[in-house]
């Protein structure tokens, strides 16, 4: 079947999580407001749902460091948004095919804040991101959603992800079909997927050849 759109995911599928830069900047953070930030931050329940000022309150920042975390977070997720090798090219080459391209990401706001001034700005047709509709994969309605966006039926998208948060089998759920990505030589990066049933790539240009077979 050739579909009419390809939507992706964005962290650990069109780019890396460095998780020592994460890690660091949570660090950071911790010194600002003091320790177990983090462990607040990561019970959140608007922190990838809601503008960022609502889950820094929600973890328990005071008003006044707001405007300076937010400065930190916008240095961490400037150097984060780097496309991987081939992913704008391959972005590029699907239009230049007639396909559709779409984004689903659960993140923060900061990744929305920052995106027109990436090398993603304007490689794709529709953009949902979870800090701004208020829900994440695998909530059906976020894939309903980008196809809504890009106009066409689910049974006619196909998703490419890592299989963070269940992301493939919602999906799938909603009749899309899904492909899988893992680093050449390593093996899924979460727990059910070493026996993925579907097509797998190791790179995102390797999405094409997904495509054309």
């Amino acid at each position: 079947m050739r579909y009419r759109a390809v939507v992706f995911d964005l962290w650990e599928t069109l780019i890396d999580w460095d998780r020592e830069s994460a890690a660091a900047m949570l660090h950071e953070v911790d010194a600002l407001v003091g320790d177990g930030f983090g462990e607040r931050w990561n019970r959140s329940s608007t922190r990838y749902n809601a503008p960022i000022r609502v889950a820094l309150a929600e973890a328990e920042v005071p008003e006044e460091l707001h405007e300076e975390i937010c400065a930190l977070r916008l240095r961490y997720h400037r150097r984060a948004l780097v496309p991987r090798e081939g992913a704008v090219e391959t972005l590029r080459r699907l239009r230049e095919d007639g396909y559709l391209v779409g984004l689903i990401t659960v993140c923060s706001e900061d990744v929305e804040v920052l995106w027109p001034e990436s090398e993603f700005a304007g490689l794709f047709d529709a953009e949902v991101f979870s800090s701004s509709v208020g829900y994440s994969k695998p909530d059906p309605r976020i894939y309903l959603h980008c196809c809504e966006l890009l106009g066409v039926e689910p049974r006619e998208a196909v998703f490419v992800g890592d299989g963070a948060n269940d992301e493939l089998a919602g999906a799938r759920q909603v009749g899309m079909d899904a492909i899988l990505i893992h680093r050449e030589g390593e093996g899924p990066l979460w727990p059910g997927l070493d026996d993925w049933d579907g097509p797998r790539v190791t790179s995102i240009p390797g999405v094409l050849d997904v495509l054309e077979r």
